[in-house]
């Protein structure tokens, strides 16, 4: 948004500095991207008065002028033809910077005259293009700036430009007015009353419209006759110029006036060239419009549009048509003033690529309830610059109600915003602001569609109060003793379960929630429940039912760019259904590849089940799960049947491990195999007594003692169950019990019989009260035999 400061002032009295606009501008939030101040480049000229001009000795086109400046008299050569005795220019003394030329001045010499500065044209000091003589001022003393002589006779040659940047929050700041009612609520001046006269109709309106889509809810318009369509004034064309538009004519610089100082976009049609009555509708297919930038648009159904008895003449909220467009022979002029619905516009626009100052502001939402007032203020300066007589305003539709209220607490700002700020200036400043106060009920202008809450009424306050009036405030010195912790006891095991698997050697992963549909089924998932409905890609239609699927998704990704060794892990949320409760806090590891590097001693080995269990138990050891747990053989589906485990506490999982099943691995283009682990974390039981302290480390002083043991079994009997019954034969003096050999195959079925193998056992005997004697190792041995015996029907190997 830009305008200048002249501009500015036709709406708000003030006898604030640049600078000090400029300042609050950025600091009510409408950010300063720009000034342009043409007095800072033209400030080191002044006036002088040329005393005599005579030919230059050695040069016909030259002339030596003796010229009077407030230093005193200066020699000049000058070329240009109306050097003469007599007239007052404008001065540029040797250091100067010139800016039409770029230029740093400095005393030189001319064709062996020495000239001590230059006498500028309008074109060498950026007023204008003209360069074919050097400036002649009316009237002026010597000595006496230039821009002074400027701001009391042209004003507009110095009047700084100001580029402000607009938030899509913000459409009430796109009109010069919008502005100015935000510096006055901010108390740099007053803002100017804005009268609004009717023009009466002096005729009946001959054409008549109406409006047939809910997308342009107000539609009116008036016919003014007898206009003379020429040049708009040089005050209109340089405010246009001063932002950056080019003036075509008296009626269309009217309408690009009115959108950027009242941020109400017009439209005006040649009258003679609109064919029978309008309709505002939408456009049907094959429609097609010559639009007034040259170009032809082909419409789509839902594009709101203007046609009469031709066809389309106008893109509602958008651009108009060049057919219906106003030119010099213009006599009748057809007046619109509507309302478009603002996603409506935008979509028009963006499908079609259109830019225009119009839609820019109705798709940010415009003013309802000023449109008829601005149709009556842009009414009568088209009768003042062009002439003419007007019609009865046709009015189709009615104006959108925006009214709206909410309550001023005025204590939240301190709880919202940190400032303290007086109950009466709170009130002032929504006053200034357009809102009107019934009580402590606000109820919200029809310009600031932003508003849609008793916060945004404490943002406007502390926004005009100025958030640099926030202070820091010293936090209360800390109370002595141990303070409360702050994590709960699932966000420390999370952050012990990161810290763990990183110190193993993994690598973190942080995935999407989401994925696939195809992945998700693979994983038990998939459900209409945990599908999203907005989802961002055709890549995350599902939330995610394990975070194994999107490990496995990067290995593949690190595997195609040539990394075959991988070990990474993710902590996160799966989900089991689509409620609020419905999800669980995971952690994930996933090994592929090989243990080590290859080197020549034989260390590199691919990584099996063993690795998972290992890395999975350093993990459950570090969020507190007691060694004595149990494993079992119930996996789901994605797990390797034969090469996978699940560890838990009784009938409760609590982490899963082993071989990821190889169908798996090929549907997700993955050389295996691939060994991971999963733990739910919240699974895990907190324990009995909290305390922030570690127990005490117990130790016994006894000696351990290890005994072996080698029982012949089936073949189809495994070893966990044979751990298990050895270890519950004696809970408190058995430490540990370990499978240190296997033996099976054809050599063990020729010593043991068809159908059998011999699985060896480590058992540790750790005694606390007394050494145990060779009776009470015989004793523990024998239970373990008998308990062995009856899990499985083993006999002890001989």
């Amino acid at each position: 948004m830009k305008f200048t400061l002249s501009w500015l002032k036709t709406h708000l009295e003030t006898e604030a500095s640049l600078d000090d606009i400029t300042y609050a501008l950025t600091d009510l939030g409408l950010e300063v991207e720009e000034v342009r101040d043409p007095a800072a480049k033209l400030a080191p000229f002044t006036l002088a008065k040329v005393l005599g001009a005579e030919p230059h000795p050695d040069a016909d086109r030259l002339r030596v002028c003796r010229v009077a400046t407030d230093e005193g008299e200066k020699q000049i050569v000058c070329g240009a033809p109306n050097a003469r005795e007599g007239i007052t220019v404008v001065l540029c003394k040797p250091g100067d910077h010139v800016p039409g030329i770029d230029v740093t001045l400095g005393v030189g010499k001319i064709r062996g005259v020495e000239s001590h500065g230059m006498m500028a044209s309008e074109r060498e000091l950026e007023l204008s293009e003209e360069h074919d003589g050097i400036i002649e001022l009316p009237s002026g003393e010597v000595g006496e700036r230039f821009v002074d002589w400027l701001a009391a006779h042209a004003p507009d040659k110095v009047d700084p430009m100001i580029h402000i940047k607009i938030t899509p929050n913000r459409p009430d700041a796109l009109g010069v007015r919008g502005i100015a009612r935000d510096l006055a609520a901010r108390g740099l001046g007053t803002l100017k009353p804005l009268t609004v006269e009717p023009v009466p109709g002096a005729f009946p309106n001959p054409i008549t419209v109406r409006t047939e889509t809910p997308a342009c809810p107000l539609f009116a318009g008036r016919v003014i006759r007898g206009v003379r369509n020429g040049p708009s004034p040089a005050w209109l064309q340089a405010r246009l110029k001063a932002i950056g538009l080019r003036p075509i004519s008296a009626l269309v610089d009217i309408t690009n006036f009115f959108t950027f100082d009242l941020n109400r976009p017009l439209h005006v049609f040649d009258a003679a060239k609109v064919r029978g009555d309008l309709t505002v509708r939408e456009a049907a297919e094959g429609e097609e419009l010559l639009a007034l930038d040259g170009k032809t648009y082909a419409l789509r159904p839902g594009m709101i549009v203007i046609a009469d008895a031709a066809g389309v003449e106008s893109l509602g909220g958008v651009m108009g048509g060049e057919v219906s467009g106003c030119d010099e022979t213009t006599r009748d002029v057809y007046l619109e003033a509507a309302y478009f619905d603002p996603i409506t516009t935008a979509t028009t626009g963006r499908a079609l690529k259109i830019n225009s100052d119009a839609r820019y502001r109705f798709e940010r939402g415009i003013d309802p309830a000023f449109t008829l007032d601005g149709m009556e203020l842009a009414t009568r300066m088209i009768l003042d610059l062009c002439g003419g007589e007007a019609s009865e305003v046709q009015i189709a539709g009615e104006v959108p109600d925006t009214s709206r209220a909410y309550r001023l607490d005025t204590d939240r700002v301190v709880s919202l915003v940190g400032m303290e700020i007086a109950p009466e200036e709170q009130r002032r400043t929504l006053e200034a602001l357009g809102f009107r106060l019934e009580g402590d009920m606000a109820h919200v202008p029809s310009w600031r569609p932003d508003v849609l809450g008793e916060a945004d009424l404490v943002e406007e306050i502390a926004r005009v109060a100025s958030l640099t009036r926030l202070t820091g405030t010293p936090l209360p010195r800390a109370i002595p003793g141990v303070p409360r912790p702050i994590l709960t006891p699932l966000q420390q095991r999370e952050r012990a379960a990161r810290r763990m698997l990183a110190a193993l050697g993994y690598h973190e992963c942080v995935s999407y929630s989401f994925i696939n549909a195809g992945d998700a089924a693979l994983f038990g998932g998939g459900a209409n429940a945990v599908r999203v409905e907005n989802p961002i890609s055709s890549e995350m239609t599902h939330l995610r039912p394990d975070l194994l699927p999107g490990l496995l998704r990067a290995a593949a990704r690190n595997q195609a760019r040539g990394f075959a060794d991988l070990a990474l892990f993710e902590v996160g949320p799966a989900f089991t259904g689509g409620e609020p409760g419905d999800q669980v806090l995971q952690a994930t590891g996933l090994l592929i590849g090989a243990t080590a590097a290859r080197d020549p001693f034989g260390s590199r080995r691919s990584v099996d089940t063993f690795d998972a269990k290992a890395d999975v138990e350093a993990v459950l050891a570090t969020l507190g799960v007691p060694s004595k747990v149990q494993i079992g053989r119930k996996v789901p589906g994605w797990w390797h049947p034969g090469r996978s485990g699940v560890i838990g506490l009784g009938p409760k999982a609590l982490a899963t491990f082993g071989e990821v099943h190889p169908r798996i691995l090929r549907m997700l283009d993955i050389k295996g195999p691939a060994v991971a682990f999963t733990v739910n974390i919240a699974a895990i039981p907190l324990p009995k007594v909290r305390t922030p302290t570690r127990p005490a480390l117990k130790l016994s002083d006894l000696q351990a003692v290890d005994r072996d043991f080698a029982f012949v079994v089936d073949a189809g009997v495994e070893a966990l169950t044979l751990v298990n019954a050895a270890a519950g034969a004696d809970k408190a003096l058995i430490d540990s019990v370990q499978v240190f050999d296997q033996f099976t195959g054809e050599k063990a079925e020729a010593q043991m019989g068809a159908g059998k193998k011999s699985i060896a056992l480590t058992v540790r005997l750790q005694p606390t009260e007394r050494t145990l004697t060779d009776k009470d190792i015989e004793a523990v041995s024998a239970k373990i035999v008998e308990k062995v015996a009856k899990a499985t029907g083993g006999t002890l190997r001989t």
